[in-house]
């Protein structure tokens, strides 16, 4: 087996999961008489409309039992699973348009319920109005939580109409429907945190590196670096998703806390004594589910994750994390179109200038843009403070409209109860790492003590807990 990932490698471990479910449910519904409709056209045009809409009535039909239920649910699903783009999209708009809330039985409820005049009756009303509020499409799409795979599908439908539902009221609300079905499926009660390992089914180990996000794993030795003894590979499932990680982190076991991501990257690097580390490095955090945005339980994985450490190697004193800065070369592009040449202080600009006249008349963006300014030593040093100046303001002061930090990365640890311990100069200095965020890693800090504290000044005062340091550096701008 070659070591590299071949082109095609991740659609491939997909694609063969889509194969093995058509193949599944076309069994599933065979197994029940009469119910295996006939194929529809990719397109899903003309009398094929009139069939599926005969498909979704049956599933909601109670007649036939659990069996021919099942059956059923398979069977709609399979015919999904054959449609191409347009199809698919045909197929959501029925199931949004025809299958929504009966706003007449809903208003003829809540006049149920206003003229109900004792508790036995306003009670009854009360469950009437609940169950026409829900709407038929719910009760068929649950019926996909009996099937294998039938959980992980409406996962993906979801992140499919988060796309198709953007300028789209009608599929928004079959999206937002679906979210609300899937947060009561994903409470964080039903998770189980299990780690990842080299001996961990070859499927599993594709889907990881299919699924990370931060730092691409590019071949299998890169993936066996990343498991080694010295590191640990943690990630949540669901039940219904057994061999589907939900979201999972990647930690490297050091001594002292790691400030560039070369060396843990490194598949020639010596491996660790995990006994000998005083440090937890969470250096990669992927999600792995789309069609999860907006379900959170990232906060309990890293919290799951340290007391999970903490119980299994004791000398580890300092949880921290080696992150990027994914929207710093965006919000520094930003900040020099609104309000040009005022990024640079005087005495910065002045320093520039001496390396390059032709600095003059160029902004920070600019000068980013230079393939080797990180490496040639008299630019790179003479942007090093600035950019930590800028990036420290980036962090600590900047907000979206929502009053949240503007960095995702920087919103996600705060919210968690993180601080922000340190910024590394140039920790990153790979093509990703440059473009996003000037080479600049940060290390969050999860002190066990502190967590909570953290947790409310951001959360609730959207105060920034940072060290001394990083204070010192916002200072500046």
């Amino acid at each position: 087996m070659s070591d590299r990932a071949p082109a095609g490698f991740f659609e491939g471990v997909f694609d063969r999961t889509l194969t093995n479910l058509r193949s599944a449910w076309r069994d599933i519904a065979l197994s029940a008489r009469g119910v295996l409709a006939r194929s529809p056209r990719p397109e899903l045009s003309g009398e094929d409309m009139v069939r599926l809409r005969e498909q979704m009535l049956s599933c909601l039909d109670a007649r036939g039992g659990e069996v021919t239920a099942r059956a059923r649910a398979a069977d709609l699903g399979r015919t999904y699973l054959l449609l191409d783009a347009s199809g698919r999209e045909r197929f959501l708009r029925l199931l949004a348009s025809e299958f929504d809330v009966d706003h007449g039985e809903v208003e003829r409820c809540c006049g149920e319920l206003l003229r109900a005049e004792d508790p036995v009756a306003r009670a009854a009303a009360r469950r009437q109005l609940r169950d026409a509020l829900e709407p038929p499409r719910i009760k068929l799409l649950r019926q996909f939580n009996a099937l294998p795979e039938g959980v992980k599908f409406l996962v993906d439908r979801r992140a499919e109409l988060m796309r198709l539902g953007r300028h789209d009221a009608l599929l928004r609300g079959l999206e937002d429907d679906l979210r609300r079905l899937l947060a009561n499926w994903f409470d964080i009660g039903f998770l189980e945190l299990r780690r990842i390992g080299w001996e961990s089914p070859a499927a599993l180990l594709e889907k990881l590196m299919a699924y990370e996000a931060v730092h691409e794993i590019r071949s299998w030795g890169d993936l066996k670096n990343r498991l080694e003894a010295d590191r640990r590979c943690f990630a949540f499932f669901h039940p219904r998703m057994p061999d589907e990680p939900l979201i999972f982190v990647e930690v490297a076991l050091v001594a002292g806390m790691a400030s560039n991501i070369g060396p843990l990257l490194d598949e020639a690097a010596p491996v660790g004594d995990p006994q000998g580390a005083d440090t937890a490095i969470f250096y990669s955090i992927s999600n792995c589910q789309r069609g999860l945005a907006g379900i959170s339980f990232g906060d309990f994985l890293i919290k799951r994750v340290v007391d999970a450490l903490a119980a299994d190697l004791p000398r580890l004193k300092v949880f921290a994390t080696l992150s990027p800065v994914p929207g710093f070369r965006a919000w520094l592009a930003r900040e020099a179109a609104a309000a040009p040449g005022t990024l640079l202080l005087p005495s910065e600009r002045t320093a520039l200038e001496e390396i390059d006249p032709a600095i003059k008349t160029q902004d920070l963006p600019a000068l980013l843009e230079r393939p080797d300014w990180h490496t040639n030593p008299q630019l790179s040093a003479a942007l090093r403070e600035p950019l930590l100046r800028l990036c420290a303001r980036y962090l600590t002061r900047e907000r979206a409209r929502s009053g949240r930090a503007l960095d995702p990365v920087a919103h996600f640890h705060l919210s968690n109860g993180a601080r922000v311990e340190q910024l590394n100069w140039l920790g990153d200095i790979s093509e990703k790492g440059l473009e996003q965020s000037a080479g600049i890693m940060v290390n969050y800090l999860y002190r066990l003590a502190d967590i909570e504290a953290n947790h409310e000044a951001y959360r609730g005062e959207g105060r920034v807990v940072t060290s001394t340091a990083v204070r010192n550096l916002a200072r500046g701008s």
